[in-house]
Formats: structure tokens, sequence, C-alpha cells
């Protein structure tokens, strides 16, 4: 799947692409199962590539999910919809290295194959942006650059969720495939937030 990483947003400079819908909302915790990979996940493919980690990453979770299915689709929320999360530890901005986790959400824990791990996402607010068409993947310059400097929100952690609805993603460069990116919310401090590219 494509991935959105401040490192890659900032490779081909472009004017921001706006989203479709902007939804924020209070949300409960959040429960998934998946994949997770920590490190470069760029160093042998650039970009959107099933060669690299996170193409890997998503490779591994469809092989296991479809090997478990059985027991875990009896869990899923929503049978359409698989995520991408990136998470930045302290030592992000040195080492460049980041924790990627791929997929499903589901509403109890009864079942985690021994290679999948499970993933607690905090309740708080949260900032749900859509995007669509082919140049939906330069919506983080938007958020980033526009949309976070107006508002009274900053992320609250360093975290971004991306959601892929089979219904609605229907392929990179594809003009009527959407594509969701949610960020988590708190009020800022008076100050409002720029989010560096660096």
């Amino acid at each position: 799947m494509p991935e959105l990483t401040k490192q890659t947003e900032q490779t081909e400079p472009t004017e921001p692409t706006e989203p479709t819908k902007i939804n924020i909302f209070d949300s409960e915790e959040r429960i998934l199962i998946g994949c997770v990979y920590y490190g470069d996940p760029f160093h042998t493919e650039k970009g959107w590539s099933q060669e690299n980690e996170i193409g890997k990453t998503w490779g591994r979770f469809n092989r296991l999910f479809e090997k478990n299915k059985e027991a875990l689709s009896k869990y899923q929320i929503n049978s359409t919809t698989a995520y991408e999360i990136h998470i930045e530890p302290e030592e992000y901005s040195e080492t460049k290295k980041f924790y990627v986790f791929v997929g499903i959400e589901v509403n109890k824990i009864e079942y985690v194959p021994i290679e999948m791990f499970v993933k607690r996402i905090p309740a708080t607010k949260y900032a749900c942006f859509t995007f669509k068409g082919e140049n939906m993947f330069k919506g983080g310059s938007y958020i980033w650059d526009e949309w976070y400097p107006q508002s009274n929100y900053e992320e609250e952690l360093p975290i971004i969720i991306q959601a892929y609805d089979s219904t609605r993603f229907s392929g990179l460069g594809e003009k009527d495939t959407e594509w969701i990116i949610i960020f988590l919310l708190k009020k800022n401090k008076g100050n409002n937030l720029k989010r560096s590219n660096n």
C-alpha cells in the first residue's frame, strides 16, 4: 500500500492537495491486530513499492490474515478496511527509523496468531482527512503546512493512521480513488503548530 511520511512528502515539492472532507470527532480506544516493522523502510526501495519494508509488511500481513481468516474475521470491525500506521519514536529525528504497523481493527482480543501483534490506540479526539484523485498522496503538505497552523490543535502523539477501504481505494493514479489519513489531536497551548519536514 502507499505510504505517507515526512521524508517522502518533501522529495517532490508541489501545491498542497486539499481534502474532500475533514471530520473531527471523539473516539473510544481502538484495538488492532497486525504485523510490525521497525527501521528505515526505504533502505532498499523509495516511495511506493512492494519491495520496500512497508510493502513487505503488507505482504506478511495479507498472508497471515488469509491463513487465520476464519478466526480473525469473527472480531474484525470492518471487513473492507485495513490500516497502515506510522509511529515515530523519540530518536526518529536522528535515525529516521520508525515503526510501521499494518493490520485490521477488532472489537475484542480473543485470538492472536503468534506472528502478529496487538496495538491499542488510546481514546482521544481524531482528525480524519479524506483525499481523492491522482494527487491525493500530496495531501500531507496541506495538513502540516496549512491545516495545523490555522487550527486550534496539535498532534497528541507522533502517529499517522492511514485507512484503506477496498470499496473506496482503487489504486494509485485512479481519478475516483479515496485515501483516508487520521491524526490524534489535542488542543494546542496557544501557539499554532508548524510541523517540521526535517
